[in-house]
């Protein structure tokens, strides 16, 4: 799919309130397309019937069925991204391979990102940037069999230590072996989109798939997540 990829999305939460702060902000993103708003669970149910979602802004919390309920009624599901008040159901919400987990209220910066990982994961290019770079065009120089060579931080998946080298595992491309401690190359990196999770690894935020109290997935590499980073993992991912 090109940039111009329209996902068409809807917003389950029982809240008008809560309604009214999501559709003003999918009002001001170009990627989306808001077709529908539900009360409840049972209303999206038959909603979806007649009214085709790519992308499904879903509230747990709500009466009668929760949206995880809702979820395990949907025989063919969109693409869901969690917005929800509470901090106690992150874990579950990736077991229903959830899109991203954004906490009440939302942030305009944190809902631009979350979009970015639905249009990626379908192909297209989340390409809204808020003030900022475009993620596609950051880089960073580094050294590397005696040459610079140029690190576009929207390839790195995450970083490795080996002794006093760093391993860097790129998407689509063989590692790269660089001579820096973990502490001086994580000093390069911006620390919204990186985060050391462990005293041997630093992930980028953005290629995070699944996660919980010890393991983080990214694609089909399981990296371990320090005890006492844990907080920090879940704050940096809304979740």
């Amino acid at each position: 799919m090109s940039q111009t990829t329209i996902l068409k999305c809807a917003i389950v939460d029982d809240s008008r309130l809560q309604r009214l702060a999501i559709v003003k902000l999918i009002e001001g993103h170009p990627a989306l397309d808001l077709v529908a708003e539900w009360n409840n669970a049972i209303e999206t149910k038959n909603g979806l019937l007649d009214t085709p979602v790519d992308l499904l802004f879903l509230d747990i919390e709500m009466p009668i069925l929760t949206g995880f309920d809702l979820l395990d009624d949907l025989e063919h599901k969109p693409k869901i991204i969690f917005v929800t008040g509470k901090t106690k159901y992150a874990f579950k919400a990736f077991d229903y391979d959830a899109i991203d987990y954004l906490r009440k209220p939302l942030k305009k910066e944190r809902f631009y990102a979350a979009v970015d990982k639905a249009l990626a994961s379908i192909g297209g290019v989340g390409n809204v940037s808020i003030g900022q770079v475009v993620p596609e065009e950051e880089f960073i120089f580094v050294k590397s069999n005696l040459k610079k060579r140029k690190i576009y931080l929207n390839n790195l998946k995450y970083v490795e230590a080996l002794g006093d080298y760093v391993k860097l595992i790129m998407d689509n491309s063989d590692p790269v072996i660089v001579l820096a401690t973990m502490k001086s190359f994580e000093a390069q990196l911006p620390e919204d989109r990186f985060l050391r999770v462990h005293k041997s690894y630093i992930v980028n935020l953005q290629k995070v798939e699944r996660f919980n109290s010890r393991n983080i997935e990214i694609e089909s590499d399981q990296i371990p997540v320090s005890r006492h980073k844990k907080a920090a993992l879940s704050e940096a991912l809304g979740a």
